[in-house]
């Protein structure tokens, strides 16, 4: 979607002479659109994807996830999705040269927020907070 969409913003419109009166009445009148629903059509409504884009909604799933035995800090998540979705993340603000790209900051931004709010849980807790003691003197005591 995004390839189509920088492809016509890099090609240069091209100049037509105004054609003569004799040159308009050979031009065959140009046929109607096909409406936007044809292509539509070929959607199946059980697929949860093809059913959420017939509806216009924004689609996104997890379909596999793999981890390394050796180390099972490493891994990797393969998404699938819809154009819609990537849409709606172009109008959040994401940013990608492709639609892989756009996903992927995205994804990428949902994985430190969750390890971001994991981390601001922990340091709430004071049992997990590392605290410095330093005696001042004088019966005072400073905590950092």
């Amino acid at each position: 979607m995004l390839d189509k969409l920088n492809k016509l913003l890099k090609s240069k419109p091209t100049k037509k002479a105004k054609p003569t009166v004799k040159e308009t009445a050979k031009e065959k009148p140009k046929s109607p659109k096909k409406p936007k629903t044809a292509a539509k059509a070929k959607l199946d409504p059980s697929n949860p994807k093809d059913a959420a884009t017939l509806k216009n909604e924004p689609w996104v799933t997890v379909l596999s996830m793999e981890i390394d035995p050796a180390n099972p800090s490493q891994g990797a998540f393969e998404l699938d999705w819809n154009d819609i979705f990537v849409a709606r993340l172009v109008k959040a603000g994401y940013q990608g040269k492709t639609d892989n790209d756009i996903v992927d900051n995205w994804f990428r931004a949902v994985c430190s927020n969750v390890v971001m709010e994991n981390y601001e849980q922990e340091m709430a807790d004071p049992t997990n907070r590392p605290t410095n003691r330093r005696d001042l003197g004088n019966g005072r005591t400073e905590f950092s």
